[in-house]
């Protein structure tokens, strides 16, 4: 959420409150101060004419990345506080995802998040309003949120229920916890991409998993960064996954707190291990493989892709 949209829907929110309140700084104590800034955020998008308005601007913005396809993560539940039901929520995103992707050029797909601390009823609830879109811009279910603080388990029964119906899953996992969480994910709820995952790298037999299974990581270096779970950019382990052959896309996580675009996402790539148009194609090409889209829709952008890197 850019800074305009933003001052659309309060004026009274200044450039400085926005970059103090709205973006992250650089470095957070830890994943749990970095979900603090969210709600600033969602508080802005609860009304239709604001989620609307929230998500022109977002693939504006990813119009100006020269991105060519995006997966908007939302959670319904939370955008209901001034009388919208989860069902109008999913409504009014799948019309505007559509309206916006043909102003922009951009393909979008919703996936619809359910989170940690959340019910098995909402989780259900989620994979059902999956099923109840299915053939609409929602594509798919994600579980996300605090992984440190909340087991999987109450989520168990919705991700058997999504499985039994062929909807795609994909779980935030292996950030705030370690190698364990995610091939406790991997067994209990059976995604086929994991959000981060990056801390799969304390357990070799999981990576070499991973890569065998053609499990997908959706990796965000700035955010894993700026959260401390590593160093700094040229100690995070994307690289070495790479090299394994891990299935592995590059992604600029929450935009707004993360404060970074997949331009700059690459740019530090680059600076930090050397990535070209070979890797960065790789990764795309990962990325439109594990994407939740139909066969042909995946062609169309593989054959974009490719005629994009000249190859």
């Amino acid at each position: 959420m850019s800074y305009a949209a933003v001052s659309r829907i309060d004026p009274s929110v200044t450039l400085q409150e926005y970059r103090q309140d709205f973006n992250g700084p650089t470095s957070f104590a830890n994943l749990e101060e970095f979900f603090k800034r969210a709600p600033r955020g969602t508080a802005l998008m609860q009304t239709e004419e604001q989620i609307r308005l929230v998500t022109f601007d977002v693939f504006e913005q990813l119009r100006r990345d020269n991105i060519l396809y995006a997966e908007i993560l939302l959670v319904p539940f939370m955008h209901t506080s001034q009388g919208l039901s989860p069902e109008n929520v999913v409504e009014i995103l799948d019309d505007a995802v559509g309206k916006a992707s043909s102003e922009t050029g951009v393909e979008g797909r919703i996936i619809l998040s359910t989170l940690r601390h959340y019910s098995m009823q909402q989780s259900l609830a989620t994979v059902k309003l999956v099923e109840r879109f299915r053939g609409t811009h929602v594509a798919g279910v994600d579980l996300g949120a605090y992984e440190a603080g909340f087991p999987i388990y109450a989520h168990i029964p919705a991700f058997q229920y999504a499985a039994q119906q062929g909807i795609p899953r994909t779980v935030h996992a292996g950030e705030a916890r370690g190698a364990e969480s995610v091939w406790e994910t991997l067994k209990h709820l059976r995604p086929s991409r994991v959000g981060h995952g990056v801390r799969s790298i304390e357990d070799p037999a999981l990576v070499e998993h991973l890569r065998k299974e053609r499990i997908h990581l959706e990796i965000c270096p700035t955010s894993n960064v700026q959260i401390n779970l590593f160093e700094s950019y040229a100690h995070h382990p994307i690289n070495t996954f790479y090299e394994s052959g891990v299935s592995l896309g590059v992604n600029s996580d929450t935009r707004m707190i993360a404060n970074v675009t997949l331009t700059q996402e690459y740019e530090k790539l680059h600076e930090a291990f050397g990535w070209g148009k070979r890797h960065f194609l790789q990764c795309n090409l990962n990325a439109i493989e594990a994407a939740f889209l139909p066969e042909d829709v995946q062609k169309r952008l593989e054959k974009q892709v490719r005629a994009g890197y000249g190859v």
